[in-house]
């Protein structure tokens, strides 16, 4: 877990968002590696205002100084999650979990295990990583220590330059960091044929981090019975910021609507539906 304090040295602006909601369905929604909570703010204010109880925990080492996200490790971001998760539950009688990028990743592994989550929001979910960065991951022991770290910005990330200007990540990786990704998103890929969740997964085709066939694979590999796939042409791969995000927001907001349990629907939490793709 995260040694230190949720007001430890945090950068302004990176705090958890916490807004709460006398609604029974709350939303748990988690950022991505290197990021903080402001890249979900906009989405969690949307919710917010939709009815719902939301909170957007910074997760251990991130917000705060490199050397703190150089030394916190995936066990630690999972840890952290599950218990951002139980924090809800015991809020909430009816829990929805959703994530972004690394964040799609750790919900996907807490909706594998927990079967009460009432919906699963997948927004482009880092479930792997190109061949090059994997090799480099597996390997990251005999050039990582030299590298230290490594600058890992990509404009394209966010393609609306007034929203990429106020994002708060580090833009930085190091060796050992990468394999910790790695590893958290082979397990989360594992856990797809777990999930039962009805789940909605968005993706950008102009993603510069998440290839079209990792989206599509991922989907194809989804247990639940109810799922769905929005494909979106504005965005990077902060998609809850960037250009198109109007239609990100309408696409949740419809998925949690239309899988909201009704009050002693047992059929409800466990996801009974159909399946849709649309392109």
């Amino acid at each position: 877990m995260d040694p230190e304090p949720e007001s430890a040295g945090i950068i302004s602006g990176a705090e958890s968002i916490d807004l709460q909601e006398g609604s029974s369905h709350g939303v748990l929604l988690l950022h991505g590696f290197g990021d903080t909570p402001q890249t979900l703010s906009l989405l969690a204010r949307d919710l917010h205002s939709a009815g719902y109880g939301v909170r957007a925990p910074l997760l251990p080492g991130h917000g705060r100084t490199v050397g703190s996200f150089v030394i916190s490790r995936r066990s630690n971001w999972l840890a952290f999650a599950r218990n951002e998760l139980e924090m809800m539950q015991r809020r909430y009688a009816a829990i929805s979990v959703g994530g972004l990028s690394m964040g799609g990743a750790l919900a996907a592994i807490l909706a594998a295990q927990q079967k009460e989550i009432s919906a699963l929001i997948l927004l482009a979910p880092y479930f792997d990583m190109p061949i090059d960065h994997r090799i480099a991951a597996a390997s990251h022991w005999i050039w990582g220590p030299a590298a230290g770290v490594r600058g890992s910005r990509s404009p394209g990330s966010i393609r609306d330059p007034d929203e990429r200007v106020k994002n708060l990540g580090y833009g930085v990786y190091s060796g050992r960091l990468l394999y910790e990704l790695w590893r958290l998103a082979i397990t989360a890929r594992k856990s797809l044929r777990s999930i039962r969740a009805p789940t909605l997964l968005i993706q950008s085709r102009q993603d510069p981090r998440i290839a079209p066939e990792v989206a599509t694979r991922a989907y194809a590999e989804l247990g639940a019975a109810a799922k769905r796939m929005v494909w979106i042409d504005e965005g990077g791969h902060i998609i809850t910021v960037d250009y198109g995000r109007s239609r990100v927001f309408s696409e949740v907001r419809d998925w949690l609507i239309a899988h909201m349990p009704s009050a002693g629907s047992a059929d409800a939490l466990r996801g009974v539906g159909g399946e849709r793709s649309d392109s």
